[in-house]
């Protein structure tokens, strides 16, 4: 059934005739995808290797940052197949995913900035883009849980540490240094799964050896970054779904919140001891600012119906995901 045909017969037939037109229109192929997929393979397996504290240029280490790589793959491919089969359910036309492989580990320490896939139509029902949008945030955050819930239960012992940092074994685990933010989420499971004695957490500025845990954290990371509500990401979509033309004040609220984060990451540089920014959203910030724009352009007609109460639910779930996902201070330096 097409997501359209229920529109009065003068937007229908407009709409239709897009909808026809975009579906024509031939992608570069499948072929692009796969190589696109193995590419960020092979750029995420280094980056495993790199999380290791081995040479990730170095042949005989590629098995080492397999793990990793399956992990962050498996992320992301159940987040853009959630949008996928979300759109194929809506008979929106869509392509597959398309990886992005980050070769520049030393930039990107992931190797990878994640995929998109391409909508071929320009207008939407409500109900489609509600669905699409919310789709694919919701099967990765899901995967992400599942990933940190086995990592937190499957903790090594701290011998595991030393094998990757002999050095530790006389000199202690360091404190400082390069180290990740909380965020609610992972604070929550980190203290229900390693409060039992002789749980072994390792600090936050060493997690990243462990593949299960840094998938999960970036995992989440990605997850609130898309689900923020503005513009053409996913958390955008499901606004402009939920409350139309009145999603523009949610979306302001946000781009004001991330600002603030972004300034207060300044604070430092002038000796104020204010932890709470960074300046990793100062750049995010601007680049919704000019790229990603802060309103979510018209997709469908102003008097289309609003959405059900079960979705306007599902949509308030996603913003929950949002805020325990969101990580105030993602990267900083003691």
């Amino acid at each position: 059934m097409n997501p359209y045909e229920q529109l009065p017969d003068s937007s229908q037939e407009v709409i239709i005739e897009e909808y026809e037109e975009t579906k024509e229109k031939k992608g570069p192929g499948i072929w692009l995808n796969l190589f696109l997929f193995i590419s960020t393979f092979f750029t995420t397996t280094l980056a495993g290797v790199y999380w290791l504290n081995q040479n990730p240029y170095q042949l005989e280490n590629f098995s080492l940052g397999i793990t990793y790589s399956v992990l962050i793959l498996l992320v992301i491919t159940t987040h853009e197949f959630g949008h996928y089969f979300a759109a194929r359910i809506h008979n929106v036309p869509v392509t597959l995913p398309y990886y992005i492989p980050f070769p520049f580990i030393f930039l990107n320490p992931f190797g990878t900035m994640g995929a998109v896939i391409r909508m071929k139509a320009r207008y939407y029902s409500r109900k489609a883009l509600f669905d699409i949008g919310a789709a694919g945030p919701i099967a990765g955050w899901i995967t992400t849980l599942i990933i940190l819930l086995i990592g937190f239960l499957t903790l090594p012992s701290i011998n595991y540490i030393y094998e990757i940092h002999p050095e530790y074994r006389s000199t202690g685990i360091p404190v400082g240094g390069f180290s990740f933010g909380y965020n609610i989420m992972f604070w929550t499971m980190e203290k229900l799964f390693t409060s039992s004695p002789g749980v072994f957490m390792p600090p936050m500025n060493e997690f990243y050896h462990y593949p299960f845990l840094c998938v999960g954290w970036f995992g989440l990371l990605i997850t609130s970054l898309n689900m923020m509500p503005v513009g053409q990401l996913d958390g955008g979509h499901i606004a402009y779904a939920m409350f139309g033309d009145k999603h523009k004040y949610i979306a302001y609220a946000t781009f004001g919140l991330l600002l603030f984060f972004g300034l207060a990451g300044l604070l430092p540089l002038f000796n104020i001891g204010f932890s709470w920014g960074s300046l990793n959203w100062l750049v995010w910030a601007l680049l919704i600012l000019f790229v990603i724009k802060i309103q979510h352009p018209p997709v469908f007609p102003d008097y289309e119906e609003p959405l059900s109460s079960g979705r306007m639910m599902v949509g308030w779930f996603t913003f929950f995901i949002f805020i325990v996902s969101f990580c105030p201070v993602p990267v900083y330096e003691l």
